[in-house]
């Protein structure tokens, strides 16, 4: 590599709007420019979890071309050329092969598809997509089964053959989990799936907590009461809320309890629903202590997809389980407060309370 390589002035870094996206390790830049570092030879994301450079031997690319032609190579730990290199294109041929076979493939046979060993399509596949080949095949036929169960003129025998389950034991088996009702059930739209709620106040607000038959689906934070029913109504389109009986009480009582001391936990029965990503990432959260916080680059490196830090951060948005799935424990790479769905302040509020409990 050339050592002659201009380099900016540390004012000039410092100053760049860029430079304190890399102090953030803010992942909502990764993909807008790259940053290299002289001393190392090595170009990186903007969240790279990797000690800081020194800003006078930083400087700053558009993209990893760019970075490569000047002589920089990828880092290995945060992989800032995988959604650009021509390992990403093989990865996504391997995609459009899952979700075109007509039942599941072999990892021996993908990679021999697209030209690649096992284990390093397998290792470069996840950290692509955050997925597993496996997973990924399991998410599709999901997928494939819900819109040929939407399907008003087949039935639910054609729509679990058309989505590739060999017989309909093994689709039964994973039937709940996968929709979280019985396929005729979720043929009708969810309709007689039968919900409870209630609304309350406790002290971050307006509190709604929904339950199905198989738990707590979903605990809501807000300003206004009729906002968080309206809310759970788009939620659940075709099912049927109920405001919730008497006993239904004790359950609200025990979430109002869990949000004014998160360090306590819950003992409830929950209904988590989600892709099969999202369920990785909200059990990552779940493992995370009260009283401590993880970053979206940590939770990637959790689960195993270290380059997946943007699905964390949208999984975490999408979480429907305030609290109990304690989404509010993560934070920038710097220790700031990053969003929150339920407000900023709810957020600085649970944490504090965690630490002074």
């Amino acid at each position: 590599m050339n050592l002659t390589m201009a380099t900016q002035r540390p004012c000039d870094t410092e100053r760049d709007r860029r430079w304190q996206a890399v102090v953030q390790r803010d992942a909502s830049a990764d993909g807008s420019f790259v940053y290299a570092v002289l001393t190392t030879g090595v170009y990186c994301r903007p969240s790279c979890p990797s000690r800081r450079a020194k800003p006078e031997n930083v400087s700053f690319h558009d993209s990893p071309q760019d970075a490569e032609a000047a002589g920089y190579r990828p880092c290995k730990r945060c992989a800032p050329d995988a959604l650009s290199s021509p390992i990403a294109v093989l990865v996504e041929r391997a995609c459009r092969i899952i979700e075109q076979a007509d039942e599941p493939l072999g990892l021996l046979e993908l990679a021999e598809r697209v030209g690649l060993s096992p284990s390093y399509l397998h290792h470069r596949f996840k950290a692509v997509t955050g997925l597993t080949p496996r997973a990924y095949a399991k998410a599709h036929q999901a997928h494939r089964v819900r819109e040929a169960l939407s399907d008003p003129d087949g039935d639910v025998t054609q729509a679990i053959h058309g989505a590739g389950f060999r017989s309909s034991g093994r689709f039964y088996e994973n039937a709940d989990a996968m929709l979280g009702m019985t396929p005729t059930t979720y043929k009708r739209g969810g309709r007689d799936t039968a919900i409870r709620f209630a609304v309350g106040e406790c002290s971050l607000g307006s509190v709604l907590v929904a339950c199905s038959a198989r738990g707590v689906c979903a605990i809501l934070l807000g300003d206004d009461p009729d906002d968080l029913v309206r809310d759970l109504q788009d939620r659940f389109p075709q099912a049927e809320l109920d405001a919730g009986e008497a006993s239904f009480e004790s359950w609200v009582a025990q979430v109002v309890g869990l949000i004014d001391d998160p360090a306590l936990g819950t003992e409830l029965p929950l209904d988590i629903r989600g892709t099969a990503f999202q369920q990785r990432v909200w059990q990552a959260l779940r493992e995370i202590p009260a009283g401590t916080t993880a970053s979206y680059t940590e939770i990637a490196e959790r689960i195993g997809s270290p380059a997946a830090v943007r699905a964390v951060a949208r999984a975490c948005a999408a979480n429907p389980l305030a609290v109990a799935i304690p989404c509010h424990r993560v934070v920038r790479q710097d220790g700031n407060l990053s969003g929150y769905r339920w407000g900023i302040e709810r957020k600085r509020a649970l944490l504090e309370r965690e630490a002074d409990a």
